[in-house]
């Protein structure tokens, strides 16, 4: 008889989407009896259950296998974690956007913009009714060890970790010389804001969806930095405290020239399925493949 724990080892290892599912569940859970959160339990049944029906929808619609739903939860619990809002409406807008977007916006099987980014972007802008709340997260090593234990377990199951590692050290590096080499302030100041748990949670789970980053290395280098510069100047020049949120949006516009440009493996959410083995699998598996990824 297998061991529970085996056996529940192998089906994280099944699908990368399970290891995110389990670790954004984590923190919001930690958020909600560590840091004290006053969170609206509501809210989040409501992110949730219009992530899950539209993407219900949609699986409905073009066939889809039903293990599509997991993407859909990935989805919802990032907008749990990151999306405020004054009425519902405003979070089901979110949330059907960020869904919608993944069918509607596409290029050669990718879609272009990051599903909870672009919800969390829409509904800022269209209704004034949203918003983010960065500082909520805090800062300090025990954050910095969840996060970035849990953030380097996904990476490795995704092959993103150069997109974390490049935009981490361009961003830090930048703002190094800003708060010590020109500011003159103490090395404590640059690490406290280093330590920032919103800015390890973008770095570790938002930029890596690996269906919203280029496919090549070389390609991913280049755009983590771009993404590094951008992050910095708009929250440097324009003060803003969402600037990854607002960088990342307009960066993921780019991956589809970057994919041209330069030629790589797409991922795939199934291990050992990749785009060139996916020629010759069946039309079921190349749908879920192309059409149900993150």
């Amino acid at each position: 008889m297998k061991s529970p724990h085996i056996a529940g080892l192998r089906f994280l290892q099944r699908d990368a989407r399970h290891f995110q599912i389990l670790f954004l569940g984590i923190f919001l859970v930690y958020g909600t009896w560590i840091l004290r959160w006053d969170l609206e339990w509501e809210r989040c049944l409501l992110l949730l259950t219009t992530c899950l029906v539209a993407q219900a929808f949609f699986v409905k619609w073009k066939g889809l296998p039903w293990n599509a739903l997991k993407s859909a939860m990935i989805t919802g619990l990032g907008l749990c974690l990151l999306l405020h809002a004054g009425h519902g409406y405003t979070l089901v807008l979110g949330a059907l956007v960020a869904i919608g977007s993944k069918f509607l916006f596409r290029i050669k099987g990718k879609h272009i913009f990051n599903p909870a980014n672009i919800g969390i972007v829409v509904a800022v802008l269209l209704t004034g009714d949203a918003w983010v709340s960065p500082g909520q997260w805090g800062s300090g090593p025990a954050l910095v060890f969840l996060v970035g234990a849990a953030g380097l377990m996904v990476l490795l199951k995704v092959g993103r970790v150069d997109t974390s590692a490049v935009f981490l050290i361009t961003f830090g590096s930048l703002d190094l010389l800003r708060t010590v080499g020109y500011l003159g302030w103490g090395m404590d100041v640059w690490a406290h804001r280093m330590m920032n748990g919103s800015l390890l949670l973008f770095t570790c789970f938002m930029i890596t969806d690996p269906m919203t980053t280029p496919n090549a290395p070389k390609a991913r280098v280049a755009w983590s930095i771009l993404l590094a510069l951008l992050t910095f100047g708009i929250g440097t020049f324009a003060f803003v405290h969402t600037a990854p949120i607002w960088a990342l949006f307009v960066l993921c516009l780019t991956t589809p020239l970057l994919d041209l440009i330069y030629k790589g493996e797409r991922f795939s959410w199934l291990p050992g399925s990749s785009n060139g083995k996916a020629q010759n699998a069946s039309a079921v598996l190349r749908n879920s493949n192309t059409q149900t990824n993150h």
